[in-house]
């Protein structure tokens, strides 16, 4: 009996730690706790959050510098969320409706050009 208690306990403990990180409430403490943020990343993460909160992965990529889409990806494996989603990569292809915006929320709509090589008839 004691050691299916104790099993248990230890089950819950080990669910507790893996339990995600979401970056618009979390405290320093909690963001330290991922593995690959450490003080500084903390800091560039606290202080942008105070001009506003994260909407997605992708604009949080856009606004601390150091988080790239590799990095992103490997905080999230770590536990890290924006908005209780986890960072989902760019697949070859078409991208998904939530990969989009992510991306959309990623450049300035100044910063999107047509094509030169297109030819109108």
């Amino acid at each position: 009996m004691f050691k299916k208690m104790l099993a248990g306990l230890l089950s819950l403990v080990a669910a507790a730690s893996f339990a995600a990180v979401d970056i618009n409430t979390a405290t320093v403490a909690d963001l330290d706790s991922i593995k690959g943020i450490g003080p500084n990343t903390s800091s560039r993460i606290l202080k942008e959050r105070k001009t506003a909160p994260f909407k997605n992965w992708g604009d949080l990529i856009q606004r601390v510098p150091g988080i790239g889409d590799k990095r992103a990806a490997q905080l999230s494996t770590e536990g890290l969320t924006v908005n209780g989603e986890a960072f989902k990569p760019a697949r070859s292809g078409a991208p998904d409706k939530s990969t989009a915006k992510q991306l959309e929320d990623r450049k300035p709509a100044s910063a999107v050009k047509p094509p030169s090589n297109i030819t109108q008839k």
